[in-house]
């Protein structure tokens, strides 16, 4: 990608973010080419928006549909990453998907030398506390969650803001046991078991500690990544209550 189509799709989005609109992602279909092109664009935006001025990133969403896909990565802003019970507030929506999952964080930092070495059993050795996560999916463009992959990409993989559980200790699980339970509103009950798509949320954690730390950077002991939905993405509306439980590890809720 040339500079200054970078800096077309970063400026849209900037836009749209600050103006609470959305962005034509089709006028910009040829702007991206690859995965690489879409973390420049994250980056640019958040430069531009201040998100990350006091230190790297503290909180990720990472993931993927299955193990033998490339798995992605997204920093997210702090200001949308709230404590449980959480209350969206006059936080701006286009959309209010929902997403149920599993976060996790490790105990020590990770530089690049340490990350390009492990592999999912030595990177889950790291893990100190795993906590219920609520991730609320939004788009800042027109086409929504029907917008090209690479430009979803380029737009945080379509996150909105993240409610974090109280913390546990982590603990190796019989994962395709575990079951989850998702209220929204006076929607019926969504209930899941073992639906993770990649198995073990710990799955990417060697691919997100990599990319993570691939420009030098030294991930800090305490950081948190959410590792993907165990749903699908639900329908919520202004006014919903919605709670995720993970039997075994606790909850989560937000008032939207």
């Amino acid at each position: 990608m040339t500079p200054s189509k970078i800096d077309a799709v970063a400026g849209a989005l900037i836009r749209a973010r600050r103006e609470h609109r959305t962005a034509n992602a089709a006028a910009l279909a040829d702007a991206l080419a690859s995965a690489d092109d879409a973390y420049a664009v994250q980056a640019c935006v958040a430069r531009e928006l201040g998100w990350f001025e006091a230190g790297s990133p503290r909180c990720w969403k990472s993931g993927g549909p299955s193990r033998e896909a490339v798995l992605t990565h997204a920093p997210l802003p702090p200001a949308g990453v709230w404590r449980s019970p959480a209350r969206s507030g006059d936080w701006h929506f286009h959309l209010r998907g929902i997403e149920a999952e599993i976060a996790l964080r490790p105990a020590r930092d990770v530089d690049v030398a340490l990350a390009a070495e492990l592999d999912m059993a030595s990177a889950a050795r790291l893990i100190d506390a795993m906590t219920v996560s609520i991730e609320l999916v939004d788009s800042r463009w027109q086409e929504g969650l029907d917008a090209p992959a690479l430009a979803k990409l380029a737009d945080l993989q379509s996150h909105g803001a993240l409610v974090l559980g109280d913390w546990v200790p982590y603990e190796a699980r019989n994962w395709q046991a575990q079951s989850c339970r998702v209220q929204i509103g006076v929607q019926a009950p969504v209930e899941r078991r073992g639906t993770h798509s990649l198995g073990d949320p710990a799955f990417l954690l060697p691919a997100w500690l990599r990319h993570s730390t691939r420009d030098g950077a030294t991930l800090a002991a305490g950081t948190v990544v959410t590792t993907g939905t165990w749903v699908g993405i639900l329908h919520a509306a202004e006014g919903d209550l919605v709670t995720a439980e993970f039997p075994g590890i606790g909850q989560a809720s937000v008032q939207l």
